[in-house]
């Protein structure tokens, strides 16, 4: 039997009241006219005497958040979506019976009003009560303001608690959208179409990632939630799309911490007749005009540092391994040599690494990322970490690749993309030698995109942005659980 506290009990009893008096504690349909937002953008400007004289009706309901009476009239702060409305409740305007059930309301309830807009003496804009109408009962106490739900896993895992207590997080929660529709409307102004791709898929491939593995009964034989959408985006470019992106759930299983979210979402773009510069073109415009439409600026705050996302910086990765710790990677060196200067500098060296390049991208990690605080556009990746991306026709060591870090975090990541299939399968065999050297992450070898490609693929730019990312830089969020609204959480 379910314990409950003494608040509960007392709630309970109201319930109990609601029912005796002929009143569906639990609501029933009820057609509002108004809002939060409607009434201080449509009255902000009336004085008191021309709401007096107009008498405005409203009808509003939402969630009382605040309660004050004394005798025979009282207060209460309702939310909706928008924000937050005073109403104005007097016994005397709406009689005895109707004033008992406001008497017994509870913070946390769901009411409807329907009265007048007015202001108060002190100019307040509030709604005069003509109606109250019960809609649901909270038969919980929701946490005090100050004192309840300051636990901030606790929040993450009531989420419902934190949209209704926590101003940020609902800011957070309507932005997401926003910035998710302003992605949306560029892409498309562009000439690239939306399109849609499996999320279950027999073979890894797209990423270097540890996947989600589960079991497809009808065909006997074990399936991957999807680590990327890649391939499948890049088989359309060669149907002749021409332009397509995704924004998917993308699965890796793998840590969570301050910005990993084992589920987490992406776009993914392929434009024909591009490349990786066209690509950073494309990145730059997109965060502009996504911060511009639905943060009115380019000068972005992240805690204490401002973010210029009208000055991005484009720097080859060997020159800012170059620039961070003064080895130059540009110099020929055997893999021995390279794993020399590795011991010396305190990096692992992994028992899958197979060439020089594994050995730069471990110095990039380790002494630049965490410099990059402005945005930086880092290309010229080395071949061995980068097994879709086109070798770099002046050092074939290297690729047309970038990724894009801002305060230190990678935000997208973009290719030349390879559209050679007997390039192509060299390279899926050398990552299958890495998976038997241990690389648990290396991709499956797809015969069938290899045969996509031998029908031909037009010369291409791609690109995958992390959305939750994005959404965390724009909302000032310092971790992608408060960017989304269920995140994976350990147990209690």
């Amino acid at each position: 039997m379910e314990k409950l506290t003494e608040q509960e009990r007392v709630r309970r009893d109201k319930l109990t009241y609601l029912k005796d008096k002929g009143i569906n504690p639990f609501g029933q349909k009820f057609d509002r006219t108004s809002n939060a937002k409607d009434i201080q953008e449509k009255f902000a400007s009336f004085s008191g005497e021309e709401l007096e004289a107009s008498k405005n009706e409203v009808i509003v309901a939402g969630r009382i958040k605040a309660k004050r009476r004394q005798g025979k009239i009282g207060f209460i702060d309702l939310q909706d979506k928008y924000g937050i409305t005073q109403v104005y409740i007097s016994k005397e305007i709406i009689g005895e019976e109707n004033y008992d059930t406001f008497i017994k309301s509870d913070i946390g309830d769901i009411v409807g009003i329907a009265g007048y807009v007015f202001r108060t003496k002190t100019e307040a804009l509030t709604v005069k009560c003509e109606k109250f109408t019960h809609l649901v009962k909270a038969l919980r106490p929701l946490p005090e303001k100050f004192h309840g739900l300051q636990d901030v896993e606790e929040a993450r895992r009531r989420r419902y608690l934190d949209l209704i207590m926590n101003d940020d997080a609902r800011k957070v929660a309507f932005m997401r959208p926003q910035i998710i529709r302003a992605i949306q409307k560029y892409f498309d102004e562009d000439g690239f179409v939306e399109v849609e791709t499996p999320v279950l898929t027999p073979i890894l491939g797209g990423a270097a990632a540890r996947p989600f593995v589960t079991h497809y009964n009808a065909l006997d034989m074990p399936y991957y939630l999807r680590i990327a959408t890649e391939l499948n985006l890049k088989r359309l470019l060669v149907g002749g799309m021409e332009g397509v992106y995704e924004i998917g759930r993308i699965f890796r299983n793998e840590g969570i911490d301050s910005t990993h979210n084992p589920e987490f979402t992406t776009i993914e773009a392929y434009k024909a007749y591009s490349d990786y510069e066209g690509m950073m073109d494309l990145v730059e415009n997109l965060f502009q005009k996504v911060a511009m439409e639905v943060c009115g600026t380019l000068e972005i705050p992240k805690g204490d540092k401002i973010i210029n996302l009208g000055n991005f910086r484009r720097l080859n990765m060997v020159d800012a391994i170059k620039e961070a710790c003064g080895v130059d990677f540009w110099q020929q060196i055997s893999f021995e040599d390279a794993c020399k200067l590795a011991q010396e500098h305190g990096i692992k060296v992994e028992p899958h690494f197979t060439g020089v390049g594994h050995i730069i991208n471990e110095f990039f990690e380790k002494y630049c990322e965490e410099l990059l605080v402005q945005p930086t556009i880092v290309y010229g990746h080395p071949i061995e970490i980068s097994p879709l991306a086109k070798k770099n026709d002046n050092d074939p060591r290297f690729t047309d690749r970038f990724e894009l870090f801002i305060d230190g975090k990678e935000y997208a990541n973009a290719f030349s993309e390879l559209n050679d299939p007997i390039d192509q399968l060299e390279r899926f065999e050398e990552q299958l030698k890495e998976r038997n050297l241990g690389n648990d992450e290396a991709n499956d070898i797809d015969m069938d995109f290899v045969e996509a490609l031998q029908y031909g693929m037009p010369p291409a730019g791609g690109i995958g942005i992390g959305i939750d990312r994005l959404v965390m830089l724009l909302t000032n969020s310092d971790s992608i659980r408060d960017v989304l609204l269920f995140p994976q959480m350990k147990s209690r």
